[in-house]
């Protein structure tokens, strides 16, 4: 009799699916057990039946099998994080830097240094930016000048009345 290849997906006739279950069940345990007696590995497995049976096999204790999952799980992420975090404070201090070395270069233009790789439309964006950039500066000056004659106009006619 050929065996042929089991096509994995759920068997739907209850009855069958019960009796593969318990087969498989019974050679996974057994493997399970072969698994720790030949190669001295430490091995539990936990099987819940569709019914909810628990069937369980462990080749030291169940418990310490676990705290020592539980361990080795928790330092294995602790590590994948610390290393991620890394990698992400390198990401983003090499992305500041790009940055800072962009706003170096545009502060450098600004003030007319470094305009020989300019192409003309860089150049006249920079025209610009410095012509609003100067208009603005002009009316805070501006506003400064007449708060300071608001000023001294009430010191003049403060002196004007106290005569």
């Amino acid at each position: 009799m050929v065996r042929g290849k089991t096509q994995m997906k759920r068997i739907e006739n209850p009855t069958s699916r019960q009796v593969t279950f318990s087969k498989r069940r019974g050679g996974l345990l057994k493997k399970a057990f072969e698994l720790s007696v030949l190669c001295d590995a430490e091995v539990a497995l936990v099987v819940f039946s569709p019914r909810g049976r628990l069937y369980e096999f462990a080749s030291s204790s169940m418990k310490n099998t676990i705290e020592r999952y539980k361990t080795v799980t928790k330092d294995n992420l602790g590590r994948q994080t610390v290393q991620q975090d890394i990698e992400k404070v390198k990401a983003d201090a090499e992305g500041l830097s790009k940055k800072l070395d962009a706003l170096e270069a545009c502060k450098s233009k600004l003030l007319g240094q470094n305009l020989e790789e300019c192409s003309i439309e860089e150049l006249q964006s920079l025209e610009v930016k410095i012509e609003r950039s100067l208009l603005g500066i002009r009316a805070m000056k501006t506003r400064r000048f007449e708060e300071q004659l608001s000023t001294l106009r009430q010191k003049g006619d403060e002196v004007a009345a106290g005569q």
